[in-house]
């Protein structure tokens, strides 16, 4: 290099040197300033700490809300905040920070949190911050996701504490993996409060017998001791941060302590965050809360994996005052139809879940298996047992009791996902064999499932969106290659010769307005029928935000159903309507409708014939003629004219004083 060349680099250089010693100076005043902040704290132990909510569906919002109230209680203030109204720049300010932690999509933290988790990880990874940016905060975390999410099982949770850690912040009890599909996530982070609680009133002064832990470290304490608890209650933190093995709650992803972590846990009769159901080694899909929960709502649980409800269509239909929307478009005596499943488990988290996501979830079939005989028997044993209880009821018909006792008909929709039940196929052969008619129900995750399931009446296939990234939304599935499960699912639905369905379930604002890309999915899948259905709002719940807003109208059902019809010149027309259940039904024209006649109904006395004979037989085999009643644009609307049509009175305001 010319002596030239270094005169030209000199003016870089001091400007280079002039721009690290700004910004060393920048630190150092940053860090002078935090530890004068810090100081004055320390006159006012009672300083205020924060709770953040990761919170996407309100699952963390109600946790964190109760943690807040359970802390006021012991006379700890903390404030509840919401991160996306946070400003990061305040974090080394911050003394003590509590996270209750959900992760969402791909491992993410929920929208309301991404911000703040940006900046904790840019800070993280850059030299220029150091790692005692944080040194005067400490925190703890408490995840909440879906173990059945997999490898990114609270990671949101644990990404936050190994962040935290890694700008200085002290932890003072190890990240706490909540389950939502466990069973018995508000007892684990019950368990955690309780123990956090203890934690702070040391790390605060307040002494109270209950709760201090002198193991607890306090401010004059060396930084090589752990704030949380004993090496025989906690694995020691280097540890931790390489196995990054404990989870949280609402995420979507992640996995499990190690057997050592685990062990370790138990032999020291420390909190246990991680819950698991087992007999003679295998886990059970129904733990005691689930149970408890599906109990409550009606449901019959049978043996460790199954259940059955009495629907209300058919009390309806005892009692003479019409069917459902199946009784309208395919003949079934709805009282005389059993709604049951074999596997309560699905692998969907449906924002328009009408079971509020109570039952488990999972990707494969990884629990206890119960025999289908016994499953069979016990599900008829227990759908009679409630129709007996229908006896003595006002309206019910002593005939249509009867007839309820002999069920013809099994729905295999009740909730979950029927087709993961591994013996699925010898369940379907029991129903036949009784001469019992099934509808099956798939939410099209399982492509493999349909291709080896035997003929059924008629199988379905939900689909709840037109696109990949609506059906992300409205699912919420558990798998990352959703999409190509899904339209494998529809190819395979195409091979069936039996009678296949699609189900669109419209949601306002979600999945009710791209016709073109549902015409799209018809060409995949080639059904024979359409059900166009308006959600059912079942009531607020922390697990969905749908609204009174985002239900349809029949009228809007309708024109979504003509605009679909229309668009596939004729290959299907609208069929059949049931008014009652805001649901329409589409058809193959050429198959279904012969000289103007429907024929949508079916003939179950031929169909188990079919069966029976063993010879292969397809959908037309089976059809039986459509009663006028049932036609679209009927007067009837869908409704049974030999049945009583029964109407509420409602009386509002004025009304409500005539007599």
């Amino acid at each position: 290099m010319t002596d030239n060349s270094r005169t030209y680099l000199l003016p870089a250089r001091v400007a280079f040197l002039a721009l690290v010693s700004a910004t060393a100076f920048c630190l150092w005043k940053s860090r002078t300033l935090r530890k004068q902040r810090l100081c004055s704290s320390n006159t006012n132990p009672r300083k205020k700490g924060k709770i953040f909510f990761f919170s996407e569906t309100g699952t963390s919002k109600t946790l964190s809300l109760g943690l807040s109230n359970l802390l006021s209680s012991h006379n700890l203030p903390f404030d509840l905040v919401d991160p996306s109204l946070y400003e990061p720049e305040d974090l080394p300010t911050e003394s003590l920070l509590l996270v209750v932690a959900s992760t969402w999509e791909d491992g993410n933290p929920p929208p309301n949190a991404q911000f703040l988790s940006r900046w904790l990880s840019e800070s993280a990874s850059d030299f220029r911050v150091g790692s005692l940016l944080l040194s005067s905060c400490k925190f703890a975390v408490f995840g909440v996701g879906s173990r059945s999410y997999g490898p990114t099982f609270n990671a949101a949770a644990r990404d936050f504490s190994q962040q935290m850690r890694a700008l200085g912040a002290s932890e003072i009890l190890p990240v706490c993996e909540g389950d939502v599909d466990g069973g018995d996530l508000d007892e684990v982070f019950d368990r955690w409060s309780q123990r956090l609680v203890g934690v702070l009133k040391t790390y605060l002064g307040a002494k109270d017998d209950l709760f201090v832990d002198s193991r607890l470290e306090s401010e004059g304490m060396s930084e090589s001791e752990s704030f949380g608890g004993s090496e025989e209650e906690f694995e020691d933190e280097d540890e931790k941060s390489s196995e990054a093995v404990l989870v949280d709650l609402e995420d979507i992803a992640g996995k499990g302590p190690s057997r050592s972590s685990s062990a370790k846990a138990s032999e020291s009769g420390s909190i246990k965050c991680k819950s698991t159901s087992l007999r003679n080694g295998e886990k059970e899909m129904v733990t005691p809360v689930i149970r408890a929960s599906l109990e409550k709502q009606g449901y019959k649980i049978i043996g460790s994996h199954s259940g059955v409800k009495l629907c209300r269509w058919t009390k309806s239909q005892l009692r003479g005052r019409g069917g459902c929307y199946k009784h309208s478009f395919y003949g079934i005596e709805s009282h005389r139809c059993m709604e049951t499943t074999p596997s309560l488990a699905c692998a969907n988290k449906c924002v328009f879940c009408w079971r509020h996501h109570t039952n488990p979830v999972g990707k494969s079939w990884q629990w206890k298996m119960d025999d289908p005989l016994e499953i069979v028997n016990a599900a008829i044993d227990q759908h009679t047992r409630m129709i007996k209880q229908m006896k003595g009821v006002p309206g019910v018909k002593q005939e249509r009791l009867s007839e309820g006792l002999s069920p013809r008909h099994c729905a295999l929709s009740l909730v979950g996902e029927p087709i993961m039940y591994p013996e699925i196929n010898s369940l379907i052969d029991e129903l036949h064999r009784r001469r019992i008619s099934t509808f099956l129900v798939t939410n099209a995750q399982f492509p493999e499932k349909i291709r080896m399931l035997k003929p059924v009446t008629q199988l379905y296939v939900s689909v709840d969106a037109a696109t990949k990234e609506s059906l992300k939304a409205i699912d919420r599935p558990l798998f990352g290659d959703f999409w190509e499960r899904f339209v494998d699912s529809l190819k395979a639905l195409r091979e069936k010769e039996q009678r296949t369905v699609y189900r669109l379930t419209l949601v306002k604002g979600w999945n009710a307005e791209d016709i073109d890309s549902y015409l799209n999915l018809l060409g995949i899948g080639k059904p024979d029928l359409i059900e166009i259905k308006g959600v059912t709002y079942c009531g607020s719940s922390a697990t969905s935000k749908l609204t009174m807003e985002n239900v349809p109208w029949h009228s809007d059902v309708k024109a979504f159903s003509e605009a679909l019809a229309l668009k596939t010149n004729g290959e299907y027309q609208v069929a059949c309507e049931h008014v009652h259940s805001c649901c329409v039904l589409l058809a193959k024209a050429d198959k279904f409708k012969i000289n103007g006649q429907w024929f949508t109904w079916i003939d179950y006395e031929k169909f188990h014939d079919l069966v029976a004979s063993g010879k292969p037989f397809n959908s037309v085999d089976y059809m039986a003629a459509t009663p006028s009643w049932a036609v679209y644009g009927a007067d009837e609307g869908g409704f049974d004219p030999d049945q009583s049509r029964y109407r509420k009175e409602r009386r509002h305001g004025a009304a409500s004083l005539q007599s």
